[in-house]
């Protein structure tokens, strides 16, 4: 600190600290603050106020279009007393100009089903409109039912009874219902209004429908073997549990580890190579080699490999014309080809922080550990590797964190013909089934588990944070 302020006065000091306050907090503080709020409190929809609300909405529903269906009944038979044919707006049969009765693509009228035909057309609003509705509660808990919990009347609107009765029916709902949510929003209003629910439902098993036969070859995998051995996956009077979100997870960051295993063997010889076995002119072109692709989106170059992968690309095409397969080779079913995707996309962040710290290496060190009679192996596990060890650290945290993150690649590169990754899941949770508390959940739990999963390689690497500035 006192060089800081002596190079550079208190002045620019403060305005770097300060900058440096701000981005924290703007973007990784606040953020993370924001998302775990909305991970700890439970999604609207799964409030008992939210569910009373939805079924007063339904009730009303169900009344306005019994009423739309009451009318077109009226206009249907007035149409038959003066023999004209008139569409009904509810799809019911109306008779035709030669009185015969005309059945509808949904439903066909008592006059030519006869007295057994349903009074109504089939009206989802109307069945939901029931006080026999189950809460929303832990998928460990039994079921507990609205009409129970708050002492209410069992009320249903019944499709056989005459369309005045169902629309009173359904206007009694309506009007219980809304009484009841305002009650209950006030309860909710007073109590605690965080939850741990969102996070159970990472922990949550689920049952997996198997055969006999599939579970017999689910038993014969290794996986199967590793999940049931950290309980991932177990059986329960006769059925197959899995812990869906944390597979999903496990698998990622095996995944995620393997990828940055593969990335650090293959970089490690390029970073040496450009660094310390090259002369400073051609590493120039070394290095050309290696950015010029990166000039391009990193999603064209993912959508790149697509062109390679498919069965009528390019690699399914030189090896049939070579006569090495009859039939494509299912490279998009395959989770190394994701690796070597991902290897490629995220090189140059495991490159870069290797090679930077290699270049500061005295190569006289080299040449006197030959000059002893170390071997090659010796002289990288005594003098590079040791030295190497800040860059090696920031290129595998770097890759490591990017193919944990990563979304574009196995989404496009798979194409859902592979497990997903979850970020996928994570995305699935905020846009596809619109439940962004548990996506925030994951989301969080996520970070935390990935950034313990650092700290860990930071420890066994005996790497500090200020090791790091020999990177740049």
């Amino acid at each position: 600190m006192s060089g800081l302020l002596r190079g550079y006065g208190r002045g620019l000091v403060a305005l770097f600290f300060a900058a440096v306050v701000a981005w924290s907090l703007l973007l990784i503080i606040l953020p993370q603050l924001t998302m775990l709020e909305r991970a700890v409190t439970a999604p609207k929809r799964q409030l008992d106020s939210s569910i009373a609300f939805q079924l007063e909405r339904d009730a009303q529903t169900c009344v306005s279009v019994l009423e739309t269906h009451l009318a077109a009944q009226d206009a249907a038979d007035t149409a038959d007393q003066g023999g004209m044919a008139v569409p009904s707006m509810s799809g019911m049969a109306v008779p035709s100009m030669s009185g015969m009765a005309v059945p509808s693509a949904s439903v066909m009228t008592n006059q030519a089903t006869g007295a057994d035909a349903p009074v109504r057309p089939y009206i989802l609003q109307c069945d939901r409109a029931t006080t026999r509705l189950r809460m929303v509660r832990g998928a460990d808990e039994p079921p507990v039912w609205l009409n129970e919990l708050y002492d209410l009347p069992l009320l249903a609107v019944t499709d056989t009874a005459p369309i005045t009765d169902q629309m009173a029916a359904a206007q009694e709902i309506a009007a219980l219902a809304k009484e009841l949510a305002v009650d209950i929003q006030q309860l909710e209003a007073n109590a605690f209004p965080y939850t741990t629910s969102n996070f159970d439902a990472l922990l949550a098993a689920r049952a997996v429908p198997l055969s006999a036969e599939q579970r017999a070859q689910e038993n014969a995998k290794l996986s199967d073997m590793m999940l049931r051995l950290t309980g991932l996956r177990f059986d329960r009077d006769g059925q197959t549990y899995e812990r869906i979100g944390l597979v999903t997870l496990s698998r990622t960051l095996v995944y995620a580890m393997a990828a940055t295993a593969l990335a650090l063997v293959l970089c490690y010889p390029i970073a040496y190579k450009v660094a310390l076995a090259t002369t400073p002119e051609r590493a120039v072109w070394l290095f050309l080699g290696l950015v010029i692709p990166y000039a391009i989106v990193e999603l064209m170059r993912v959508y790149a490999w697509t062109t390679i992968i498919d069965n009528q690309g390019i690699l399914n095409g030189v090896m049939q014309w070579a006569g090495l397969i009859s039939e494509p080779v299912q490279f998009k079913r395959m989770p190394g080809t994701i690796f070597i995707v991902i290897v490629y996309t995220y090189v140059l962040f495991m490159v870069f922080p290797i090679y930077n710290v290699m270049s500061t290496l005295d190569r006289n060190q080299i040449e006197a550990a030959r000059d002893l009679g170390a071997n090659a192996l010796r002289v990288h596990a005594r003098i590079i590797i040791p030295h190497a060890k800040p860059g090696i650290a920031v290129g595998c945290i770097a890759t490591f964190m990017l193919a944990a993150g990563a979304f574009s690649v196995p989404r496009i590169i798979s194409r859902g013909l592979q497990s997903e990754w979850f970020s996928q899941t994570i995305y699935n949770k905020f846009f596809e089934s619109e439940n962004s508390n548990v996506g925030a959940a994951y989301s969080f739990t996520y970070t935390i588990v990935c950034f313990l999963i650092v700290a860990l390689f930071m420890w066994a690497m005996r790497t500090r944070l200020k090791d790091f500035a020999r990177v740049q």
